[in-house]
């Protein structure tokens, strides 16, 4: 992908970590400028509490070959977005790609209480974090992104349309927010076909953020260790893969293509020919399906 993405513009909301790291990297080393937002930086941290920095993705972004330029912002306030927008206007003049993957839920959803059992306002909190966060950049962002053909909105999510609607995903707050993306991206698409601008959700498979990883308690380097407490572990993928996912998609002339369809890591691979850090193209959703929730014993033969 290298030099495919000179001359372009991108804007990844929620880069600090996770998947939004992964694209902003993967986006540089396409030769693209992009700007990295998040609340955490190396003088102060979100609620989060983590040690990821939108600097530190910035210079990933710098070494692999692009442009990273960090810009503390919270997307709950409009007036952040808007200036962020002003910014990237007055320095570039366009705004090629945006990619909203804020989220920062982590730490609010329950995996067991119901509806009237889960804490209300942290409930409340998930979808302000991870709705109206993408609606406020998007409202800001989308006037400078239309100004000429071409341009791309990924929305981030966990899930594909297909695997949503049939499965119930851990508890309301958190299926009500990663259900509402994949629409958003939907009505996005609907709103920008007439201006040549394309709309899709995208959702890695079972990502080997550096939340997830510390979970298990393993590494990068060591991460099949953590395959003796969860065997289907083993179809996991590190967020280059969902980053390549995106630098594929805003290199494609006809990118148009996909406008309003929900898309996975591991389908785009299969068309693209993009691949995991490993070599390997892990399809995780489709061995959610025909492994993992038809109960077989964990095997990845096939899958990645």
């Amino acid at each position: 992908m290298s030099g495919k993405l000179d001359g372009r513009v991108a804007l990844v909301a929620g880069a600090t970590r996770g998947a939004g790291r992964g694209i902003a990297v993967a986006l540089g080393a396409a030769g693209a400028t992009v700007y990295v937002t998040g609340r955490s930086t190396r003088e102060q941290r979100s609620e989060m509490n983590r040690p990821e920095t939108i600097e530190e993705t910035a210079e990933m972004v710098d070494a692999a070959g692009g442009r990273g330029v960090p810009v503390q912002v919270d997307h709950l306030e409009p007036a952040q977005v808007q200036a962020l927008v002003e910014r990237i206007d007055r320095e570039q003049g366009r705004l090629d790609v945006l990619v909203n993957d804020i989220w920062g839920g982590e730490l609010l959803f329950s995996w067991r209480d119901r509806l009237w059992e889960h804490s209300l306002e942290a409930g409340l909190r998930i979808l302000r974090l991870a709705v109206d966060t993408h609606v406020i950049t998007s409202h800001y962002a989308l006037p400078l992104l239309i100004r000429r053909p071409g341009g791309l909105v990924v929305e981030v999510t966990d899930g594909t349309t297909d695997y949503n609607a049939n499965n119930y995903r851990i508890s309301f707050f958190y299926d009500l927010a990663k259900t509402s993306v994949t629409r958003m991206a939907f009505g996005q698409a609907q709103e920008l076909a007439p201006y040549g601008a394309t709309a899709v959700s995208l959702t890695p498979g079972w990502m080997r953020s550096e939340i997830m990883l510390e979970l298990f308690g393993v590494t990068e380097a060591n991460w099949r260790d953590a395959l003796a407490e969860e065997p289907h572990f083993a179809i996991s993928e590190t967020p280059a893969f969902v980053g390549r996912a995106v630098a594929a998609l805003a290199a494609d002339p006809e990118v148009g293509r996909w406008n309003g369809r929900s898309l996975s890591s591991g389908q785009l691979a299969q068309v693209y020919g993009f691949t995991d850090v490993d070599g390997s193209r892990p399809d995780a959703w489709r061995y959610m399906v025909e492994v993992q929730d038809a109960g077989k014993p964990a095997d990845v033969t096939g899958y990645r």
